[in-house]
């Protein structure tokens, strides 16, 4: 009694101190605003990209935050300009994308989700930000956290997929990693959770596009890794391009004041996208720039990103009497305390030797490689040509096995390709490697060479093809409406298939393609989204049988383009597939308008996608036992506890994704067939079984129902675990 009565105390006096650290920075706060003018309020409210030529901006006061400069001796002009020359003395804050990496780059954050392991995309987001800060850098616009569910969009390159509880594991383990424990460290660097909402679901996989989402969709598919992020204390968020039923995030009040200020009670700070306040313009929202800061002000931004607005139109409208000096108080205040916070009044400088003291240090590189190696999905492995530990000699072919800039991927501003280590150089240390290239990039479809690479597989034990994409086709404003590979990859992939030798191929790239043609033509497939700085040694690490696969699919991969949007989650239909799909080459001639089959499919590719949500094999092979519930019938403040036997049949230590998914058998509204609810990796030796449980409060059953209400509805659901998302079978249970 006494141990519960000192920890009580010790939480109580925490708590009190917190407040207390709370309280100074809100004092500090507004006594630096009661000396402010409007001119210089406004001013920190102006973000600009740029670096040393913005000094004299920051003396006048006129920018309260630069982007887009690493250069440690220019940051340091522009903010002595502002803390030395400026009246009033406001360290500038510094921004930059740094998305999956800074220096040492980790795998794109579609490729950190493949691995389902918190902890080392957190790990990876702490070596951004320690890479990072030594450059300057104080606040990151990351992580993207819209759930995306079309691979011809690019930007799903820097999320999490297709699955909301996925999305919010990885965006609080990344916001964790960037933050550190304490903003104040001159290590920690602000995260930034983007894009408020909704974005992802740009409508045929066009980027920029417009969305058609419900608020029930919002609350139960967009808003869960916003609030849960939210709640792990990110310190600012983005607004975006996009408009939900015809009003621009970047406008919305009810999204900024009434959810997210109001329902959320979050605190942080605001910023629009790259003039995403000017493009309400184009939305035919606004009618022009002044009208943009008019709307964006009012319905909660505290920071322009690059629109000019702000600047420009905000003084005369606070006189115009559009904009209350309130408003403009309750934007400043955000943004005082994200820099207090920040500790960039005691310490506005950069050390100009930091740098060089952490960039790509030996721990960094090794936990790149580690997230490397758990990113990497095997989707296909005949008669277990995989691992190559008994060939000798093996030919490296394909654009991507040296390319050392594109296999970082899409937003590397600050990745340097001279430290990446590619395929081939790795390779050549564990085998007697023939190289020739094939194709000289992704879209090259000049087959000239290929007669030099037939030639070569004759000397080769193995044949290992790397293909993929260039890191310019994913990422933002790079859509496609075509995901197989480029130029002539799959002919060079079909003519190794022509050689009689075991053919393995690797695709790196930065979104699911359709290569259900190349599966057919080699022997087996590993998957790896760019995989960064040290993907050639994870890959040679795999392909050698070093390591072992346990990558899972964070999107289902489609057979075709044209099945897109395709996800696993999805609601059911009144004619859902029951496997009698009537397809093109079954249909007889003439045959009468009957309506074949009569469920939901397509009549050239079918229903199922290539492969589902969370598929990935492994070398070894893994048993799950039936699951068992502790108790089939369950109140609203139980937890449910289902234990499984897993079982390690091969002759490999191997990691497996075990995953839990539940339905909601009937609702007030039609619920998904399947969704994701726990997951966790569990690593077993050769021959070793496992009794795994899973426990989940029936309170994360809840959903926003009809009346809009976020509730758990007593009912029928059903459970399964397994290995991804089209496996298992159901055990049943009740909520009274």
């Amino acid at each position: 009694m006494k141990r519960v009565r000192f920890i009580l105390s010790i939480a109580v006096l925490l708590a009190a101190t917190s407040c207390t650290a709370q309280t100074e920075t809100d004092k500090r706060v507004d006594e630096l605003l009661s000396k402010m003018t409007l001119q210089e309020k406004i001013g920190q409210m102006n973000q600009l990209s740029g670096g040393a030529e913005l000094k004299n901006e920051a003396a006048a006061g006129n920018v309260g935050s630069i982007l887009n400069c690493t250069d440690v001796k220019a940051i340091n002009i522009v903010q002595k300009a502002a803390v030395e020359e400026s009246r009033l003395g406001i360290p500038i804050l510094v921004a930059r994308d740094v998305i999956h990496g800074f220096h040492t780059i980790f795998p794109i954050p579609l490729g950190q989700a493949a691995t389902f392991d918190p902890a080392i995309v957190e790990k990876g987001a702490r070596i951004s930000a320690v890479e990072a800060t030594a450059s300057g850098v104080r606040w990151t616009f990351s992580p993207m956290l819209d759930v995306a569910r079309d691979p011809r969009w690019g930007r799903v390159a820097e999320g999490s997929g297709e699955d909301p509880y996925l999305d919010v594991q990885m965006g609080v383990a990344m916001v964790k990693g960037y933050q550190g424990d304490d903003l104040s460290d001159p290590t920690s660097m602000a995260a930034c959770i983007k894009h408020f909402v909704g974005y992802g679901a740009a409508e045929g996989g066009r980027d920029y596009n417009s969305t058609m989402i419900s608020e029930r969709s919002l609350r139960n598919t967009y808003f869960p890794a916003f609030k849960a992020t939210a709640e792990a204390g990110a310190a600012t968020l983005m607004t975006s391009f996009n408009e939900i039923d015809g009003v621009p995030s970047t406008g919305n009040k009810w999204l900024l004041k009434d959810v997210l200020r109001g329902e959320w009670g979050w605190d942080g700070m605001i910023v629009t996208d790259w003039n995403s306040a000017g493009e309400m313009i184009a939305h035919g929202f606004s009618r022009d720039l002044k009208h943009t800061a008019e709307q964006a002000v009012n319905a909660g931004v505290d920071m322009d990103m690059m629109s000019y607005g702000f600047i420009q139109y905000i003084e005369e409208l606070v006189k115009e009497g559009k904009i209350s000096e309130k408003e403009i108080d309750r934007a400043v205040r955000n943004i005082l305390k994200l820099k207090f916070e920040l500790g960039l009044f005691e310490n506005p400088y950069v050390d100009e030797t930091a740098s060089a003291r952490v960039d790509y240090a030996p721990e960094h590189l090794e936990a790149a490689k580690q997230c490397a190696v758990e990113s990497a999905i095997l989707l296909q492995n005949k008669k277990n040509v995989l691992p190559l530990d008994k060939a000798k000699t093996i030919l490296v072919t394909g654009p991507l096995a040296d390319a050392p800039y594109e296999q970082m991927g899409t937003w590397v501003f600050d990745g340097q390709k001279e430290h990446t280590v590619t395929p081939l150089t790795a390779l050549r240390e564990e085998y007697n490697v023939i190289w020739e290239p094939g194709l000289k990039y992704s879209r090259d479809e000049n087959t000239k060479d290929f007669a030099k690479v037939r030639k070569a597989a004759a000397k080769a034990d193995a044949v290992v093809v790397f293909v993929g994409e260039e890191s310019i086709l994913s990422g933002e404003a790079h859509s496609l409406s075509n995901l197989d590979l480029q130029g002539a990859q799959s002919e060079l992939i079909a003519e190794m298939s022509k050689t009689g030798k075991p053919v393995v191929v690797v695709v790196m790239a930065g979104r699911p393609l359709t290569i259900e043609r190349d599966l057919a033509n080699c022997d087996a497939m590993l998957y790896s989204f760019h995989p960064g700085t040290m993907g050639g040694p994870a890959l040679a690490d795999l392909i050698k049988g070093k390591a072992v696969p346990s990558g899972k699919l964070p999107m289902t991969f489609l057979r075709d383009a044209g099945q897109a949007p395709f996800y696993y989650n999805h609601n059911n239909t009144g004619r859902p597939n029951n496997g009698t799909e009537t397809l093109l080459k079954d249909i007889p001639v003439e045959a009468g308008q009957t309506s074949l089959g009569c469920t939901s499919f397509y009549l050239d590719t079918g229903y199922g996608p290539l492969f589902p949500f969370g598929y990935g094999l492994s070398y070894t092979t893994f048993e799950y036992g039936a699951p068992v519930l502790e108790k089939a019938e369950l109140s609203e403040n139980d937890v449910i506890r289902v234990s499984f036997d897993l079982k390690n049949k091969g002759k490999y230590e191997a990691t497996e994704v075990a995953q839990l998914y539940v339905q909601d058998c009937v609702g007030s509204v039609v619920r998904p067939v399947k969704e994701l609810k726990r997951f966790e990796r569990i690593t077993l030796a050769p021959g070793e079984t496992k009794t795994v449980t899973f426990e989940l409060p029936v309170a994360e059953l809840a959903f926003w129902n009809f009346d809009m209400e976020y509730v758990v509805e007593p009912g029928d659901f059903r459970l399964w675990v397994a290995g991804d998302s089209a496996s298992g079978e159901p055990v049943s249970f009740v909520v009274k």
